[in-house]
C-alpha cells in the first residue's frame, strides 16, 4: 500500500497567525490589520508551483498587507508558520514502512519553507521514502493532475494509495482520482485511523 501523508497539520503542525505576529511587530502594524488583509490568493498558488521567485512573493504579499519589510524581516515572519512536528506520527509512518509499505510526503511548499524545514526537522525526512513537492512539480494540491504524478512515480494504482491531508478540498480532489483519502481535522486523526492497520 501507498501511504500519502500531507506536511502541514497532518505531520507538522503550522499556524500562520504566528507568521502574522512576527510580521506585526517587525512592521509596527497592529495584528488585527494584518489578520483582515491575509489571503492566500493566486500569488501563493503561483509560488507553490515555483512560478514566481521568494523575492517577488515578498514583494506581492507587504503590497497586498500594505506593510513595508526587507526580504529578510519577510522570511523571519514566514518561518515562523512552523510550530513543531508530531511524533506520534512520524512513528506511525515509520511502522507503516518497517511493514512493508511504501510512504511518501505530498506537500503545497515553496523554495522559502524547503530551505528551512528540513533542517529544522531531519526526521520527517528519515520517515518517509519519498519528498513531492509542488514547488518542484509545477503542480499544486487540489489539481488532480499532481495526484495522477505521483501515482504514475510510484507505479501504484489509486485503489492501492491512501491519502491524509488537512485541506477538505485536497482530499476531495484525491477521492474524485480514486484514492481513499482522511481529512485531518486535528491530531488525534491519524493515530486513530492507524489504530488497527500497524
Amino acid at each position: 500500500m501507498l501511504y500519502i501523508f500531507d506536511l502541514g497539520n497532518v505531520i507538522v503542525d503550522i499556524d500562520f497567525n504566528r507568521v502574522l505576529g512576527v510580521w506585526s511587530d517587525l512592521g509596527r502594524v497592529p495584528l488585527a490589520t494584518l489578520q483582515s488583509r491575509f489571503q492566500m490568493g493566486e500569488e501563493f498558488e503561483q509560488h507553490e508551483r515555483g512560478e514566481i521567485s521568494d523575492e517577488a512573493f515578498a514583494a506581492r504579499m507587504c503590497e497586498q498587507l500594505d506593510i513595508a519589510l526587507s526580504f529578510e524581516q519577510f522570511s523571519a515572519g514566514w518561518q515562523a508558520v512552523f510550530v513543531g512536528v508530531r511524533p506520534e506520527v512520524i512513528e506511525i509512518m515509520h511502522k507503516l514502512r518497517e511493514q512493508g509499505d511504501r510512504v511518501v510526503i505530498l506537500s503545497n511548499t515553496n523554495k522559502l519553507h524547503c530551505a528551512w524545514w528540513p533542517t529544522q526537522y531531519p526526521e520527517v525526512q528519515r520517515a518517509a521514502d519519498k519528498i513531492y513537492l509542488s514547488q518542484e512539480m509545477g503542480l499544486r494540491k487540489p489539481e488532480e493532475a499532481i495526484f495522477r504524478r505521483v501515482l504514475e512515480e510510484e507505479q501504484v494504482t489509486a485503489e492501492n494509495a491512501v491519502f491524509l491531508d488537512d485541506n477538505l478540498a485536497n482530499v476531495e480532489a484525491a477521492r474524485a482520482a480514486g484514492i481513499h483519502s482522511v481529512h485531518v481535522t486535528d491530531a488525534t486523526v491519524v493515530p486513530t485511523f492507524f489504530s488497527n492497520r500497524i
